[in-house]
């Protein structure tokens, strides 16, 4: 059966939304934290050039830190170290978010999360940070096999969906892996979103085309804006060798209203072998109408909401 969404009353809402995607590449080698985030600092100043509202980087970012850890640091420990230097990363980052007037999402990071069956374990945290000091996180929730038992620490799947207010707009962060289920999805399109999140890094082009076929699936499925940024490349590891694809996209519903094709800005899968190291300027992503797309505004042959197959029935001499 059909639902229609849940679409509430809002006071106040933009109509479009422009967000920077940086497709970092993670081949990048900066000497020291503090030339990181100058890196950092300099791209939110040519957002806030540009009016976007939002800097968006890839999952696990703070990779690049790898190239001025100690010489001798285990592998054991890296996650340990990363998760002390993302500490010490946070307010520098939260000051240059509130002097540029541009919200920041910084990629995900190791956060400690001791537990009885895993004390050294850590979360894979996305940051949400925004100009007037507030920061949201949301957990990473299905991890791969080589997050659950890394050689460099294990990492704890999250548990909770944080659905948090940006400027009006309802938004929700999805973590690579996380784009690929529709258990999520399933919960996330009763929500009414007006922008989802999906930092990623994926190993290899296939990983890419099932986190970003998938993104732009569930742009269709929930009717409402998606944006998706992938890592380039991996640190510390011969270009010649290395898998890694990244890129960045917006998705939207297929409407007319909006967009023929699903399609608003994207850059193509990039490469470390290419050297890229690029940022996607997505303007005036049109949040508003695909809001009045949910509320039933779309096109006549589209029936708007989440549909439901609970009233379906397994038949069949195979059931």
């Amino acid at each position: 059966m059909w639902r229609n969404g849940p679409c509430r009353e809002r006071k106040s809402y933009m109509e479009h939304v422009s967000v920077d995607l940086w497709a970092a590449n993670l081949q990048v080698t900066p000497d020291s934290l503090q030339s990181w985030l100058a890196s950092v600092e300099l791209r939110l100043q040519q957002a806030a050039a540009r009016e976007a509202q939002l800097l968006v980087m890839p999952e696990f970012c703070c990779a690049q830190w790898l190239s001025f850890a100690p010489a001798d640091l285990p592998a054991e420990q890296q996650l340990g170290w990363l998760a002390q230097t993302a500490a010490l990363a946070l307010d520098p980052m939260r000051r240059m978010v509130e002097q540029t007037g541009v919200a920041l999402l910084p990629g995900t990071f190791p956060v400690a999360f001791p537990s009885v069956d895993a004390p050294e374990g850590y979360l894979n945290q996305a940051w949400f940070l925004t100009p007037d000091g507030g920061m949201q996180v949301q957990n990473k929730l299905s991890l791969t096999p080589l997050e659950a038992n890394g050689a460099s620490g294990v990492t704890i799947a999250g548990t909770g969906i944080n659905l948090f207010d940006w400027n009006g707009l309802r938004c929700v962060i999805a973590i690579c892996l996380d784009a690929e289920y529709t258990a999520l999805w399933s919960k996330l399109g009763e929500l009414d979103l007006d922008l989802v999140i999906i930092p990623a890094k994926t190993d290899m082009i296939t990983g890419y085309n099932r986190v970003f076929s998938c993104a732009r699936a569930r742009a269709i499925e929930l009717q409402t804006a998606v944006c998706c940024v992938g890592a380039v490349g991996a640190p510390l590891t011969p270009w010649q060798e290395d898998t890694g694809v990244g890129g960045a996209s917006v998705y939207l519903p297929c409407d007319v209203s909006v967009a023929l094709d699903g399609m608003h800005a994207a850059l193509p899968p990039q490469t470390a072998a290419q050297g890229m190291d690029l940022v996607l300027q997505a303007p005036a992503i049109p949040v508003g109408q695909c809001r009045r797309i949910r509320a039933g505004a779309a096109e006549a042959e589209v029936r708007p909401g989440l549909w439901s197959g609970d009233h379906l029935t397994v038949e069949g001499n195979a059931a």
